[in-house]
């Protein structure tokens, strides 16, 4: 599983015009699913992305998570994290999960995280998205858990 997080001082996530899913200062975290994945990948990708510390302490360090802040989490599926780009000129995307595969590790993860943590907002699973956002740094990391 893959994670690209993002500190914001707002996000939201757009579909046909309808705002699906919003919050104020916290994290964006785009999420792709491989192949492989599981409940394990997710349990430990919560864990990461709740405690990953990104936010500053009073000295201005990156020294604070999502859980110590109160921040807002909005959970963005896109399995083209998942590419292939080692070669040529159009990504591969062997790597990532089938689409029922995805959506049903997504949702784990979603659930997961809504039974962990507030407020937990999402996109819209296979639907064509615009996603807002003004990354507050800009901040952004790539989190791997590999796939069992």
């Amino acid at each position: 599983m893959i994670a690209l997080l993002q500190r914001v001082s707002e996000a939201r996530v757009d579909v046909d015009g309808e705002t699906v899913g919003q919050i104020q200062a916290g994290i964006l975290a785009l999420v792709a699913v491989e192949r492989g994945d599981g409940e394990a990948q997710a349990s430990r990708m919560l864990e990461r992305i709740l405690g990953y510390r990104i936010f500053a302490d009073d000295q201005g360090r990156m020294n604070r998570s999502l859980k110590d802040t109160g921040g807002g989490l909005l959970l963005v599926s896109q399995f083209t994290l998942a590419a292939d780009t080692a070669s040529g000129m159009r990504a591969g995307f062997s790597g990532a999960a089938t689409p029922e595969d995805g959506e049903r590790e997504f949702s784990r993860l979603v659930e997961m995280a809504r039974a962990a943590y507030s407020p937990v907002e999402t996109g819209r699973f296979r639907t064509h998205m615009q996603v807002h956002l003004i990354n507050d740094g800009p901040v952004t990391f790539h989190l791997r858990v590999a796939p069992a």
